[in-house]
């Protein structure tokens, strides 16, 4: 089946898809974009997936709007168009097209909108059951890593390292603290106590992370939300990684070592089973 897409207004077939090659998200990586998950068919925290494209969108000095109500049924007849299920749904939005190359942009610009369906492959019963490999890396990336830009060099040179090496994710470490993956959000546990980073510049507010935590809460879980030195994230009894893509994944091999005993932890089994259960709860809803 053909993958059918949606840019500026359009359905298309992936193939007929074209924009101008002075679209300064193609010369200047001037863009940002949201990739929501959706399970048989539905697409999983709309609102929440929204509301951080309009903090990028506000961090780079756009001023697009998406109205959730407006946007939701082009995001249902694309997801029905690519044969529903379980996929995900990529939102970007670039600032435009000029008539030249010019570092500064003209008032009036108008964005770029293109939408397309990813397969996916939720979850994926290997990662989960055996836990995965990473390795830990110098964060290289600028100081704005809380906007979810399409300039993704610094991470996608990171992700190769990892990928290199065998692993399937890069934890980044900056000024001797654990901070998140190349492409996702951390957590540890230590002495039965999760902890993840705090918010900030330097890391992207995680969906699935905000999730979790809320999990932690209805849950009693134990919790804390403080930094993870390179030595406590080395120690940890239990490490994580966690995206929208991706689900929670157990870090269960870290730089060639063993992380606690080497297969996921007993509050990653808990805090697994409560994610599916809410996931569930909302795809019956």
């Amino acid at each position: 089946m053909t993958k059918t897409v949606y840019l500026n207004g359009e359905f298309l077939p992936i193939n007929e898809a074209k924009i101008s090659v002075l679209d300064r998200g193609f010369l200047f990586g001037e863009g940002v974009y949201e990739a929501i998950p959706v399970y048989n068919g539905k697409l999983f925290r709309t609102t929440e997936h929204l509301n951080r494209l309009h903090k990028s969108l506000e961090g780079i000095a756009m001023s697009v709007k998406f109205d959730e109500a407006h946007w939701t049924p082009i995001f249902e007849q694309l997801i029905e168009k690519n044969g529903g299920g379980n996929q995900a749904l990529y939102l970007q939005v670039t600032r435009g097209t000029m008539e030249s190359r010019n570092h500064s942009w003209d008032i009036d610009i108008q964005p770029n909108i293109f939408l397309m369906s990813l397969a996916s492959k939720y979850p994926d019963p290997d990662a989960q059951e055996l836990g995965v490999k990473a390795i830990t890396l110098d964060d290289i990336r600028w100081k704005f890593c809380n906007l979810k830009t399409t300039s993704l060099l610094a991470n996608t040179l990171l992700h190769q390292q990892a990928t290199d090496k065998d692993a399937v994710e890069a934890i980044l470490i900056r000024d001797g603290n654990a901070i998140e993956g190349s492409a996702s959000n951390i957590f540890i546990v230590k002495d039965e106590m999760l902890i993840t980073p705090p918010e900030g510049n330097h890391m992207l507010s995680g969906i699935t992370r905000e999730v979790i935590l809320e999990l932690c809460q209805k849950y009693k879980i134990l919790y804390r939300v403080t930094h993870i030195t390179e030595d406590e994230l080395h120690s940890a009894d239990e490490v994580w990684i966690c995206a929208s893509t991706k689900e929670i994944v157990p870090i269960t091999t870290l730089n060639q070592h063993a992380v606690g005993k080497g297969v996921p932890g007993p509050l990653w089994h808990t805090v697994i089973k409560h994610f599916k259960e809410y996931r569930q709860s909302l795809m019956q809803g």
